[in-house]
């Protein structure tokens, strides 16, 4: 008895094997079929994810050609736009009978970076952006040079504190330890000091911080701006240069 059940379980693996390389084989005899059947050609590609790229671009970019089938290879496609400097990652899936699902993520811009060409939109990376800031609308904070430093600080800042990020305005070095962040004041505070229907120019918050601060550590502005707003108190800079504190310049 012990022979026969020491058998049985090489039996039911070389069996599994056969099952498995026949149904591979029928399925990919099913597929190349179905790839010479005029019914599965690709009639249409939809776009999703894309936010600053238009999808005509990415369509124009994939060149499907007009006798693709649904069932080709769809890797060519997916190298054609990883080829592209504003493109993350892209997936590509199929809906029967006809279209082709591509799903892009943008390497999005942090900042426009000021060049000899004027303003041009950087990622976090510090690679410079195909996007024209004048044909699409970029509410982005300003940084004074390609510095990877910064572009690494703004790029921190867009993913993980979004109401901060759209507070910043500007990013600049004050030296080559120092940095300077411009942040806009709320409407709120803003007005708060100002008198009954007088119009008031929007004010700026300066943050003064070493270098290579962490989203964390500027983050810890919230509060004392909270605790300063409860006292009236107008700042116009606050300095994160010390460590664990968070000194306020009132005007």
């Amino acid at each position: 008895m012990s022979g026969v059940r020491a058998r049985k379980p090489g039996w039911l693996v070389i069996l599994g094997i056969v099952l498995l390389a026949f149904l591979m084989a029928a399925a990919w005899g099913t597929r190349e079929g179905a790839r010479k059947m005029a019914f599965f050609r690709v009639r249409a590609v939809e776009v999703k994810g894309a936010r600053y790229m238009s999808p005509h671009e990415i369509v124009a970019r994939l060149r499907v050609d007009t006798l693709a089938s649904l069932w080709d290879d769809t890797e060519p496609l997916r190298r054609r736009l990883m080829d592209h400097p504003q493109i993350t990652s892209v997936a590509i899936s199929r809906r029967m009978p006809g279209t082709l699902i591509v799903t892009v993520v943008e390497n999005l811009p942090v900042a426009l970076v000021a060049t000899a060409k004027g303003l041009v939109p950087f990622d976090a990376l510090g690679r410079e952006l195909p996007i024209d800031p004048t044909r699409q609308a970029l509410d982005l904070p300003v940084v004074a040079s390609n510095d990877p430093v910064l572009l690494k600080l703004v790029g921190a800042v867009r993913s993980t504190e979004p109401r901060l990020f759209g507070r910043l305005e500007e990013v600049r070095r004050s030296g080559r330890h120092e940095i300077v962040l411009s942040l806009a004041v709320s409407r709120a505070e803003n007005g708060a000091s100002g008198g009954e229907g007088s119009p008031q120019k929007p004010r700026v918050l300066r943050v003064r911080a070493l270098a290579g601060l962490s989203v964390v550590r500027l983050a810890d502005i919230f509060p004392v701006e909270s605790d300063l707003a409860r006292r009236n108190a107008r700042v116009v800079e606050l300095d994160l240069r010390y460590r664990d504190q968070v000194i306020a310049r009132l005007q």
